[in-house]
């Protein structure tokens, strides 16, 4: 009611009508964590399309299979990332510094991140500022050239009218280490005194670090490295792990040994952490799968059993695995055919469908074509494709005329065997959107009283974005009571519940199961014998 009712007339009173809309999350957004030619170390940094990814990451490197796993996202269909780097070296040494000498000790900058691409830097001073009687107020010019020593500038930051001053709201750390993505602090100068006129080069020899390892994906959960690095970001969809070497490299177990593939305890690591975010990883197959064509297909269908049982069957529904590898022009190799693991390109083809179809769509089929895919490092036939997708190893096919498909949606969970309620991608997928999508539009429950007119709020709210979804044909049934349901009432939340602030919501949904096999059953027509 109106706070005071002091005078005739017409009180106007508002009244809330109890809905509040739910918002679908988003369903694509696709984690990469490896090793990358510049950028922020163990930080989710999140780029929405290659030139970005080049600009923070530094782009296509030939020692980085993730920077190639983001093109083929950004071309299958992808359009929002987060990118992980990991560095394998020592993060004090390997990043470039850059000396600006002073009347006493000197202000020392560092490149914005470790690698050798800090080398190619440079700062300019000058006192050209709006109060020349100031003498500690200066201009600072960083500069990124192509190379060390070149010509060239590439990228420039300008930094006007900043201080030596601590006291000064154009301190000139405050300024560099909020705003410049070149460099930041290491060292700060005297307060008494700025920088002398000059261009200073950067000095020491930074260096690239080597092919990340194993451990230092995995991470750790209390420095939030490797993949629990992901704990700073509010959401993602997809994980994806790149190889962590290429054949340049050199591998841990010296000249003449291989670069291994992602060890199987560092995929049952990542669907693990998967469980807990509501993501799935997207699992590449080993190369060494396809190192014997004769054996390939027991050897895939022997690892991928081995792989599940290292990861676990609880953890196995977060995971979807595919093979073989891709053939694709490599830019970096004159465009010759290179070999390439297909996980940044299967996570492109899922946003995709999600964008012109849904979460709920498999994404398989003519549809999940791939793009500049040349071939495949495995060519298999129908018996062979019959051989791996009862294990649950989603095949990737060459058909005539339709090209290069994704032909298969099942989680890792997925084997005939085991006969899980998650055995298909879509499936799993949608449950994990409805999960998200409820855990984050219910938060207003919170410490409302609890009792009938809040448990008819939820019902209609959780109502209204199950229709929803309905109507977009997200589940099974020619009717709503035959696609889903909501109950929050005295049935589902006891006295006892209500005492200990507990509410319990039961939604169920029919989800739509894709058409893996389609049977068409022929016969011929009698002639008509007349009597």
């Amino acid at each position: 009611m109106p706070s005071a009712l002091t005078y005739p007339g017409v009180y106007i009173e508002e009244i809330p009508s109890g809905v509040r809309t739910i918002t679908g999350v988003a369903t694509s957004i696709t984690a990469f964590i490896g090793r990358t030619l510049r950028g922020p170390v163990d930080t989710p940094v999140r780029v929405q399309s290659f030139a970005e990814f080049t600009r923070i990451f530094g782009g296509l490197w030939q020692p980085s299979p993730l920077s190639q796993a983001v093109n083929h996202f950004f071309r299958h269909g992808g359009s929002d990332a987060l990118i992980v780097r990991v560095f394998n070296g020592t993060v004090a040494t390997d990043t470039a510094t850059i000396s600006l000498a002073t009347s006493s000790t000197p202000l020392e900058l560092e490149a914005a991140s470790p690698g050798a691409w800090g080398a190619a830097l440079q700062a300019t001073v000058d006192h050209d500022t709006r109060d020349t009687t100031d003498a500690l107020l200066f201009n600072l010019l960083i500069e990124e050239l192509d190379q060390p020593g070149g010509t060239t500038v590439i990228a420039s930051e300008m930094f006007r009218n900043v201080s030596a001053d601590p006291a000064s709201q154009r301190f000139v750390d405050t300024v560099l280490n909020e705003q410049s993505a070149l460099v930041n602090v290491r060292t700060s100068g005297p307060t008494d005194a700025s920088p002398t006129d000059g261009t200073v080069a950067a000095g020491g020899t930074p260096g690239d670090g080597s092919p990340v390892i194993d451990t230092q994906v995995t991470g750790d959960a209390n420095a939030r490295t490797g993949i629990f690095a992901l704990d700073d970001a509010d959401l993602f969809n997809l994980l994806c792990i790149p190889p962590l070497g290429v054949d340049s490299d050199t591998p841990p177990g010296g000249a003449g040994a291989s670069w291994p593939d992602v060890d199987p305890a560092t995929w049952a690591a990542a669907a693990s952490y998967c469980q807990d975010r509501r993501a799935m990883v997207i699992v590449d197959p080993p190369a060494a799968w396809t190192a014997s064509p004769s054996t390939a297909i027991a050897d895939a269908e022997t690892g991928v059993n081995a792989l599940r049982g290292t990861i676990g069957n609880d953890d196995a529904i977060n995971a979807m695995a595919y093979f073989p590898r891709l053939r694709m022009p490599d830019p970096l190799s004159e465009n010759r055919l290179a070999s390439f693991a297909p996980c940044g390109a299967i996570a492109g083809i899922i946003a995709r469908t999600d964008v012109q179809r849904g979460v709920w769509k498999a994404p398989a089929g003519l549809a999940a074509s791939f793009s500049g895919v040349q071939g495949l490092t495995y060519t298999m036939t129908d018996a062979q494709n019959g051989t791996l997708n009862p294990v649950g190893l989603n095949c990737l096919r060459s058909f005539p005329v339709a090209g290069h498909l994704v032909w298969g949606s099942r989680t890792l969970a997925g084997a005939d065997l085991l006969a899980s309620e998650w055995k298909y991608v879509p499936v799993r997928r949608l449950a994990l959107f409805l999960e998200e999508s409820l855990f984050r539009g219910t938060q207003w429950v919170v410490f409302e009283p609890n009792d009938e007119p809040l448990w008819a709020q939820i019902r209609l709210n959780i109502g209204a974005f199950m229709q929803t979804l309905f109507r977009q044909g997200a589940f099974q049934g020619s009717s709503a009571k035959d696609a889903y349901f909501v109950k929050c009432d005295r049935e589902t939340t006891t006295q006892n519940d209500i005492d200990r602030g507990v509410v319990n919501i039961v939604v169920g949904f029919a989800p739509l199961k894709p058409a893996e096999f389609v049977v068409i059953k022929l016969q011929q027509m009698a002639g008509q014998i007349e009597a």
